[in-house]
């Protein structure tokens, strides 16, 4: 500032363009997030320190109840990484969750104790990119438009859905962990990290912090990814994919990747899901589970990360109280909201609320400022 420079003082490393924190507000900050000021990151260091302290405020139920909530945006980020920056509109997200979540299952039910949980959560996360690589290879080389993207994803869901349904008998088990049908596979341990007995089960609290914090790395992680290079293709792709590759960027390979990324993001929610629960069944793998993070991402804002979290976290409550309160209506009203949405609010309710909040600002006393 003006005054500073009159000092004769020299300025601190951090505040300077080549200081650390300048550097990593470089990576973090873009055109391509929402969020690019000090008073964003005073605000989102406040509600970090506010979900860290939130378990010694409200009892486990709450605590747990709300690691779950929290635990869906990984499913939220996937797919707003996926259709909300690279502009493939999937509708099989889920079926990457789920594979994740049997897969998490069948090795940590076979290889007991901490070793089997963090095996588990490694394979299930390198299974659900295989699978997304695999898929995404066939789409994307093989020329697949946008809205067959769309029903290859939704079929490949459906497919699963129905093979899963039928292995009830005891010819579906893989060792010792069995399918079970519609029933589900039960049993599946939490996650615990350690060696013996000094391992700690994350599980209740300790599960809560898990998911924070890997949500904090995972969001901010990808923050860097898309104000990136790749981010900067990534937007093209969405925009204009024929412009973009006439610029000589390998617009497939990028494609691929970032849907590969995405099924692992997905995957990790799945293992999440299925460590919290201590079971999953086939209902991951139907349409009105597949519809849900479509719901999420365009209410939040699909081409903002931010916009991803907060949409998965609102709806989910509001779907959690439904299912409560609402009865068979709970799917009927959450259509109803995407539709309103759709038509009066196409680009989310995040991005609205950060464009109007300076005009919110205005309106404070001392035209909002805290000086």
């Amino acid at each position: 500032m003006a005054g500073e420079t009159t000092t004769g003082v020299e300025p601190s490393t951090a505040d300077t363009p080549e200081g650390p924190i300048a550097r990593i507000r470089n990576a973090l900050e873009g055109p391509n997030t929402l969020g690019n000021s000090r008073a964003f990151w005073v605000a989102f260091v406040a509600l970090v320190g506010f979900l860290f302290v939130y378990p010694a405020l409200r009892t486990t139920y709450y605590v747990s109840n709300t690691a779950f909530l929290l635990a869906s945006a990984f499913l939220g980020l996937s797919l707003g990484l996926v259709w909300g920056y690279a502009g493939i509109f999937s509708f099989g997200q889920v079926a990457f969750y789920g594979v994740a979540g049997y897969t998490f299952g069948v090795v940590s039910i076979n290889i007991t104790g901490p070793l089997g949980t963090v095996a588990g959560m490694a394979v299930a996360v390198f299974v659900a990119a295989a699978f997304a690589f695999l898929i995404g290879y066939f789409m994307f080389y093989g020329g697949v438009s946008d809205v067959y993207v769309a029903i290859i994803t939704l079929a490949v869901t459906l497919v699963l859905n129905t093979f899963m349904g039928q292995t009830a008998g005891d010819e579906w088990a893989i060792g010792a962990a069995r399918l079970g049908g519609f029933n589900g596979m039960t049993e599946i341990p939490s996650l615990a990290l350690g060696v013996g007995g000094t391992a700690v089960r994350i599980a209740d609290v300790p599960y809560y912090y898990f998911v924070v914090g890997t949500l904090l790395l995972t969001y901010l992680g990808l923050r860097v990814l898309v104000n990136s290079d790749i981010g900067y293709v990534m937007v093209g792709i969405r925009e204009n994919e024929e412009r973009t590759e006439l610029f000589g960027y390998d617009t497939q390979r990028v494609k691929l990747g970032t849907f590969t990324l995405g099924g692992a993001l997905a995957g990790f929610g799945g293992v999440v899901y299925a460590s919290w629960g201590n079971y999953i069944d086939p209902s991951v793998f139907g349409l009105t589970f597949a519809a849900l993070p479509i719901i999420w991402v365009a209410t939040g804002g699909r081409k903002w990360l931010s916009g991803a979290v907060i949409g998965t976290y609102v709806v989910s409550f509001i779907s959690q109280k439904l299912s409560v309160f609402g009865g068979g209506f709970s799917q009927v009203i959450l259509g109803g909201l995407l539709l309103v949405v759709i038509l009066g609010l196409p680009e989310g309710f995040v991005p609205q609320i950060h464009a109007r909040l300076p005009w919110l600002l205005d309106r404070l006393p001392n035209g909002g400022d805290s000086s």
